[in-house]
């Protein structure tokens, strides 16, 4: 059985003031032993705050983005293996705001994935559709060419070590959010993908949803059979709303 993830996504937000309080709280909150996973993915500078907050404790951290280089002359970009050196467990790739500010690929994705890979680091890939495709009935057609990039590049044996994300890039910040069944849609035509390639693959990769997700509709999301917990912005900057919508994945 597929155990829950809800891993919450700062984006650029934080301080070393208001990130005390708020790892101090979760890490409270969830105390040592959890029945579902929780995470939070921070900006770089925190990194070593979030290290030291959190070691020991049952919240795992990570990064929002990762270079594809391994090291040399890359200015501003941060490899897998530092972010394994401040203890990061997991690492964002592929999000939306990264495909459509700073021109990412699928392809792009895919390498991201695989150095992450490469340094013992587990990758939440991220896809979905904007209001537009979803609006012209391409939505099946979008994920799936932007999954099956890495499935075509890596193989489908890189799901034993990675998560994926459906975020509809309408549902992102904007307090509208996919319904339980639009979201379940989504994730069968994700797993459906997976299984055409090894079917016992598809019965253990976690898939999350994202998307506006917070306390009040977490446990609809989460009845759904292929929604294995959630990726979490604005929500997870409010320590009792995300602790609400982990109880509600526990």
């Amino acid at each position: 059985m597929r155990s829950k993830l809800v891993a919450g996504n700062w984006k650029m937000h934080g301080s070393l003031t208001e990130n005390e309080a708020l790892l101090g709280a979760l890490r409270g909150g969830l105390g040592s032993a959890a029945p579902s996973e929780c995470a939070v993915c921070v900006p770089f500078p925190y990194l070593a705050q979030a290290q030291r907050l959190l070691q020991g404790s049952a919240v795992a951290w990570g990064a929002q983005d990762v270079s594809e280089h391994a090291k040399g002359a890359y200015t501003g970009e941060v490899s897998a293996a530092m972010l394994r050196d401040l203890g990061c467990r997991y690492v964002l790739v592929g999000h939306s705001e990264r495909r459509a500010m700073h021109a990412e690929d699928s392809p792009l994705v895919a390498r991201k994935l695989r150095a992450a890979q490469s340094a013992g680091l587990v990758p939440i890939v991220c896809v979905g559709e904007t209001l537009a495709e979803r609006e012209r009935g391409v939505t099946d057609a979008i994920v799936s060419e932007q999954l099956g990039a890495v499935i075509d590049g890596l193989g489908v044996g890189v799901f034993a070590q990675a998560v994926i994300a459906y975020e509809p890039v309408w549902a992102i910040g904007t307090g509208k959010t996919a319904t339980p069944e639009q979201a379940q849609a989504v994730h069968t035509t994700l797993r459906r993908l997976v299984v055409q390639r090894d079917p016992g693959m598809a019965d253990s990769v976690r898939i999350l949803y994202g998307g506006s997700v917070k306390a009040s509709n977490a446990k609809e999301l989460f009845a759904m059979p292929d929604i294995d917990g959630a990726l979490v912005g604005g929500a997870s900057l409010d320590p009792k709303e995300f602790l609400a919508i982990w109880r509600a994945a526990s």
